[in-house]
C-alpha cells in the first residue's frame, strides 16, 4: 500500500518500538507490523532480519536463540538501554518530521 521509500525509513522505528514491550522474534514481528497496522503495512520476513543482526551490531538490541520441545529454534530479541534511547529520539524526530509535513499538506486554516 505505502511506498517501499516510506516503509524503509520507518522501519528501525517501528521493529525497535515493539521490542519496547517485550522479547520477540523475528517472524512474530512482521506479523505484528502487518496486525497493528490493519493489513496496510506488511515486509517480507527475510527483509527484516537483515535489519535486526544491523541494529544488534549497533548495540541497540540484543538476541539469543530460545529452543522449546516440539518447535523450531528462534532467535528473540530484546531492546538494550542503547536501543531505549534510540527508540525516544526515533520517536522524537518522526513527531517532528510528521508535524512539519502536515503542516505543508494540510490546508492552511488562516
Amino acid at each position: 500500500m505505502f511506498s517501499a521509500a516510506l516503509k524503509k525509513g520507518s522501519v528501525e522505528l517501528l521493529l525497535l518500538s515493539l521490542l519496547q514491550d517485550e522479547p520477540r522474534h523475528g517472524y512474530e514481528i512482521g506479523k505484528m507490523i502487518e496486525e497493528r497496522s490493519g493489513g496496510r503495512l506488511r515486509f517480507r520476513i527475510s527483509s527484516i532480519y537483515p535489519i535486526l543482526c544491523r541494529m544488534e551490531g549497533r548495540g541497540w538490541i540484543e538476541g539469543r536463540w530460545v529452543e522449546k520441545p516440539g518447535e523450531r529454534r528462534r532467535r528473540f530479541y530484546r531492546l538494550t538501554a542503547k536501543g531505549e534511547e534510540a527508540l525516544a529520539a526515533q520517536r522524537r524526530t518522526w513527531h517532528e518530521f510528521t508535524r512539519a509535513v502536515n503542516l505543508v499538506v494540510e490546508p492552511s486554516h488562516a
